[in-house]
């Protein structure tokens, strides 16, 4: 299978797996979102590891570099805000909004290629911004509030996929220094809470306990699937694909947590999809413009 296909196929498994995480986090309560915030941090490096332990490949931690282990280090900051703030969202009646959050992300990583890389928008890509921050003014003035689940959904989220791209490290690999960072931190606070009897693991059933445990497998399965996308095909495709995620999670929050939607919100949201649109429209031009240049390029060489 050819390596872009294949990297298409993991992109798509892993924002369907993360589409419906909503349905997976209410099942942890009574656990806190920080608890089992911790509880993913632990779970998922035990689930590396074992996968890692099947393939027996360790010698790979010899080839990291300085530079990898910084950029896998602030990976692992970035992706536990979001993990931290997605888990609140969802387990406080927040679905639509953590939605929300990962339809403006590819609007998010246009910026981030203006500010950080010093990239050029063309127009339409201005013009999808400029929607986005319209749709961010119209939410703000529904809710009554700043946005702020997506926002940071949004913005920790694309600093991971960025940073992660950059780093050029394994899937496997990468989430196990990644969990690794966070190790230390999630395995004191698990501690602490245990001591003083605030824990919820192991005081509310077999089944409970199993649930956060868990969390390991259903972190690290989709994290994995992405980080092989994101090594094997264009960020173009991967922009593609990200919108699976947040339509099946709006999905969810609409249809299964029936959460509130006035006409304001519609209207918001409505502006947002404008913007991904016009965003999509832009991406694929631009992206046939330069096959088409691609194949005219070795034509004229050869004349």
């Amino acid at each position: 299978m050819p390596e872009t296909r294949r990297g298409a196929l993991y992109g798509i498994a892993a924002y369907t797996m993360w589409g419906l995480f909503p349905l997976y986090w209410p099942l942890l309560k009574p656990s806190g979102a920080v608890e089992i915030l911790a509880h993913r941090m632990v779970w998922s490096l035990v689930a590396v590891v074992v996968i890692l332990a099947l393939r027996r490949h360790w010698s790979w931690y010899r080839t990291l570099t300085r530079r990898q282990l910084l950029l896998l280090t602030l990976a692992a900051i970035t992706v536990s805000i979001n993990w931290g703030t997605y888990i609140y969202a969802v387990n406080s009646g927040h679905v639509v909004e953590s939605a929300l959050g990962y339809f403006i992300n590819p609007l998010v990583s246009v910026l981030f290629g203006v500010v950080i890389l010093r990239e050029r928008l063309r127009p339409w890509q201005w013009v999808a911004v400029g929607l986005g921050a319209a749709a961010v003014l119209i939410l703000t003035l529904d809710y009554g509030r700043l946005p702020w689940i997506a926002l940071v959904l949004a913005f920790s989220f694309g600093t991971y996929g960025l940073v992660k791209k950059t780093a050029q490290v394994g899937s496997a690999e990468s989430l196990t220094v990644e969990t690794l960072v966070l190790l230390v931190p999630a395995l004191a606070y698990l501690l602490v809470i245990q001591a003083n009897g605030t824990a919820t693991f192991g005081h509310h059933g077999v089944g409970h306990a199993l649930l956060l445990a868990g969390s390991g497998i259903v972190t690290a399965v989709p994290l994995l699937c992405f980080t092989a996308s994101a090594l094997r095909v264009p960020l173009t495709i991967i922009g593609l694909l990200q919108y699976i995620a947040p339509t099946l999670q709006f999905l969810c929050g609409l249809l299964i947590f029936h959460e509130t939607m006035p006409a304001s919100r519609w209207i918001g949201f409505a502006v947002v999809w404008l913007a991904l649109s016009v965003f999509t429209y832009d991406s694929l031009r631009a992206a046939r413009a330069s096959r088409r240049e691609a194949r005219r390029t070795p034509t004229l060489e050869a004349a």
